[in-house]
């Protein structure tokens, strides 16, 4: 089923934080929410997964940081727990060892809490919990910016993995073209609060319409970067 939204907009102070925007995300579809710091992709991201949830539409979201996700002081076995009661789901073992295995972390303590894990591990944890429920929409805000290159490369290679085949859709916000250019098929463009460009991967990268992309495709160093 395509997901719709439309009209989603953003005010603080009578300040224009995002302007009205529609959007449409079919089954499957990979794209990447790009723009500098500041244009409102993560704005538009939260927007949208707001607006779904209302719908309806079982949506997860994946943070930048797993400390925004993890409490320190917990176990992982609690964080599962936890998360499996919030999508009042039962507890299946069965279910996390797949998830577990697909993410690369079958091996990971959960007796632990989170700093007894590495950061790589920490976050594909995070992964793993946002796909319990196998929602129609993931969406990653920053997910690999903590990490180093090798370790943000293999997590998106992990989770690629894992959602072939499947109708779950993925939009990714990020800053990094290169990691956008390698994971998603269709680029949104925001600047200023403003969705202004919208189209394949490789248009936006090669032949951009609009001021913002051009910026942003300019910057070749996009090109090297591993993930």
């Amino acid at each position: 089923m395509t997901l719709s939204v439309s009209g989603l907009n953003v005010e603080r102070k009578g300040r224009v934080i995002l302007a009205p925007t529609s959007l449409s995300i079919a089954p499957r579809a990979r794209i990447g929410l790009v723009g500098a710091s500041g244009s409102g992709k993560s704005t538009l991201g939260h927007a949208l997964i707001d607006a779904l949830r209302a719908q309806g539409v079982v949506v997860a979201h994946v943070p930048q940081s797993p400390d925004e996700a993890l409490d320190p002081l917990r176990t992982m076995a609690f964080h599962w727990r936890e998360a499996e009661k919030a999508l009042c789901m039962g507890h299946n073992p069965a279910r996390r060892k797949a998830l577990f295995s697909a993410l690369g972390i079958a091996y990971g303590n959960l007796t632990k809490r989170p700093w007894g894990w590495s950061r790589g591990m920490q976050q594909r944890f995070v992964i793993a919990m946002a796909l319990i429920g196998a929602p129609a929409l993931i969406v990653l805000d920053e997910p690999t910016s903590a990490l180093d290159p090798v370790v943000a490369a293999d997590t998106m290679d992990l989770l690629d993995n894992f959602l072939t085949g499947q109708d779950t859709a993925m939009v990714l916000v990020t800053h990094d073209l290169g990691l956008a250019s390698r994971r998603v098929e269709r680029l949104w463009v925001m600047s200023e609060g403003y969705l202004v460009e919208e189209a394949t991967t490789e248009d936006i990268l090669t032949r951009p319409t609009t001021e913002a992309a051009a910026k942003l495709a300019a910057h070749k160093s996009w090109l090297t970067v591993p993930c």
